[in-house]
């Protein structure tokens, strides 16, 4: 089984590298590794080509933003499983995609998610939050829930059923496309109990109070555009994640 790995970057070679470094430590499976560059002038392209043992393919140009960076990935695909790591994101362990590949042995999933941890931009020794998922049940997503996207892998069926992401959404696609997903009938979903992504925190989707109230809007958008509930739903999924800063101390 082949494993897809996309990265989306833009001016952030020095995290990149520790993405690249952590993909790089997976060892001898059958992996593809894309980077998407948005056109970076910060280095980037030198790394990528310092970096053929592990980057497969990749890209240098101007793109409309980050999902229309990974749909660009997306295409240029060819695993029959496929993920994505962010360029200030690392996995987990150095076992990180056999773990996944061993789950899908075993239960030939469509789509498998797992824990993520949250680290300081500054130190990542240091955990912020610990988003720890649990069992998928489609309930929980009228209350807000939702596996986070980093973890998640999916079979190229499901790409074939769903489709790339919505740019009209300009931070909220993921959890759009996420919705869409897992309101597809007869998914078979996985879960992996383990913490398979270091994420660091400063994402776009919180880097200000003005990102903050125009992902509540987009993610109110899908949440209706899905018929999954309302306010509520929104109230909830905003909610529930100040849990994730009690788990940190367990996770440390």
């Amino acid at each position: 089984m082949k494993i897809s790995l996309i990265t989306v970057t833009y001016n952030s070679c020095i995290t990149l590298k520790d993405t690249i470094d952590s993909v790089r430590r997976q060892g001898l499976i059958d992996l593809e590794y894309i980077v998407v560059d948005g056109g970076s002038a910060d280095g980037t392209v030198e790394l990528l080509k310092e970096s053929s043992d592990v980057v497969t393919r990749w890209i240098s140009e101007p793109d409309k933003g980050i999902y229309d960076g990974l749909n660009k990935g997306l295409v240029m695909t060819t695993g029959d499983i496929i993920g994505i790591i962010h360029a200030d994101d690392v996995l987990a362990s150095s076992d990180t995609l056999k773990s996944i590949i061993s789950v899908y042995d075993a239960n030939a999933f469509d789509l498998l998610y797992a824990d993520l941890m949250y680290i300081s931009a500054d130190n990542p020794d240091k955990v912020i939050r610990y988003w720890k998922s649990g069992l998928f049940e489609f309930q929980k997503l009228r209350k807000g829930w939702m596996p986070p996207h980093p973890t998640v892998y999916f079979s190229r069926d499901v790409l074939n059923r769903v489709g790339f992401f919505d740019t009209s959404y300009t931070i909220a696609a993921d959890y759009d496309w996420m919705l869409r997903c897992l309101c597809l009938a007869n998914l078979k979903v996985a879960y992996l109990p383990q913490v398979t992504v270091k994420m660091r925190l400063g994402g776009a989707s919180n880097r200000s109070l003005k990102n903050l109230i125009k992902k509540s809007y987009e993610d109110y958008r899908a949440i209706k555009k899905h018929r999954i509930g309302g306010v509520r739903t929104l109230f909830y999924k905003n909610f529930s994640k100040l849990g994730q800063f009690v788990r940190k101390a367990k996770a440390q």
